[in-house]
């Protein structure tokens, strides 16, 4: 599988955002989920998050082209992968693990990775599951029929 990452700029701003609002636009028309939605956010909100400083972007890429991005929070010891999205048509095929597994290979520092994902989505469980992700017992509830369930992986 050749995939890889390569770290985004403050100037792929508008590239990162499309691929945002693709891959999240189903979940965001299943749960119209307007307030916490990666699907709903705005351009401004991906350039913020590219400025901070303890935040790496990176494009997910497939043979030179970008087909979806990553985003990680570092903060020493412990990272927490904050998104992760594969366009539509290139899901399925193993890609996110991949690119999980290179994100945490490039944060070496990290002893505990987090992650959180809807616990309605079986799917997305099941990989950060696959992944080595245990749940810590934290649910918390954002609205009716979705819940956000959070994980955890010692290094």
């Amino acid at each position: 599988m050749p995939i890889s990452l390569k770290k985004a700029a403050a100037d792929d701003c508008g590239e990162l955002y499309d691929i945002q609002i693709r891959c999240f636009k189903a979940l965001l028309d299943k749960y119209q989920d307007y307030d916490y939605s990666p699907g709903a956010e705005k351009p401004d909100r991906t350039l913020q998050r590219l400025n901070e400083p303890f935040t790496d972007y990176y494009f997910i890429r497939l043979d030179g082209s970008n087909i979806g991005g990553l985003r990680v929070c570092d903060f020493g010891e412990l990272c927490k992968l904050k998104q992760i999205y594969i366009l539509p048509e290139y899901q399925n095929k193993g890609y996110a693990q991949t690119a999980i597994r290179l994100s945490e290979s490039l944060h070496p520092n990290s002893r505990r990775w987090q992650v959180d994902t809807i616990l309605q989505e079986a799917k997305l469980c099941h990989l950060y599951e696959k992944m080595g992700y245990k749940k810590t017992g934290r649910v918390e509830n954002i609205k009716d029929g979705v819940d956000i369930v959070y994980y955890e992986k010692e290094v």
